[in-house]
């Protein structure tokens, strides 16, 4: 396990550095959070060749629908724990393919398709434990805009500034590795032995 300490916008050389189980921590202006909705939308405007209010390239996404509020005029993050990422599944393939993101960060795990496509990219996918959401908000330091408002809070794209936001474990890298996969192979390997156990068939 190795410890990163990076700075947006991440290279495509630099995430091509990480890999399974090593441990992130991320500094920098692009960083995003996208829930479904806002990947939807996203890759809508790109088919339309409309340019998005931000630049995903380099960035780090987080599936998060964050909770704010308003203090002195501007929006503070309060609580920021991931959403399930299987979610974004249906979407985060193009979605790297065409924004070159080089982060994404959620909970859970992702399939096949966004695996290939990290490989193709270049990036990463890191876990951030869930029901911590107080601790990532302390990464969060300051919201710049908050954009799509009209998919509501936990829906919009959030577009904030970051300052030694994690741990992030990386879980599936560029290589082609992940620890999610890993561990259902290993549950499945198991699970007849457990069944036998405990008296039931499969």
């Amino acid at each position: 396990m190795t410890e990163y300490h990076l700075t947006t916008p991440i290279s495509e050389e630099d995430a091509r550095k990480l890999k399974v189980g090593d441990v992130v921590y991320v500094t920098g202006e692009h960083v995003y959070t996208a829930r479904d909705e806002a990947h939807e939308r996203a890759l809508h405007m790109f088919e339309k060749g409309e340019k998005s209010p931000v630049d995903f390239e380099g960035s780090v996404v987080y599936h998060v629908g964050p909770v704010a509020w308003q203090k002195d005029g501007k929006w503070v993050i309060v609580s920021a724990g991931p959403t399930t990422s299987g979610r974004m599944e249906m979407f985060e393939d193009e979605f790297l393919r065409k924004y070159k993101a080089r982060i994404i960060v959620g909970k859970g795990g992702m399939g096949k398709k966004t695996l290939t496509a990290l490989k193709e990219v270049g990036a990463v996918y890191c876990s951030y434990t869930g029901g911590c959401g107080a601790l990532a908000a302390k990464g969060l330091k300051e919201v710049r805009a908050y954009e799509w408002q009209d998919l509501g809070m936990p829906e919009a794209l959030w577009v904030i500034t970051a300052e030694e936001f994690g741990p992030l474990l990386v879980t599936m890298d560029s290589h082609g590795n992940s620890m999610h996969a890993d561990m259902d192979k290993l549950v499945a390997s198991r699970k007849a032995d457990v069944y036998a156990k405990i008296g039931i068939k499969e």
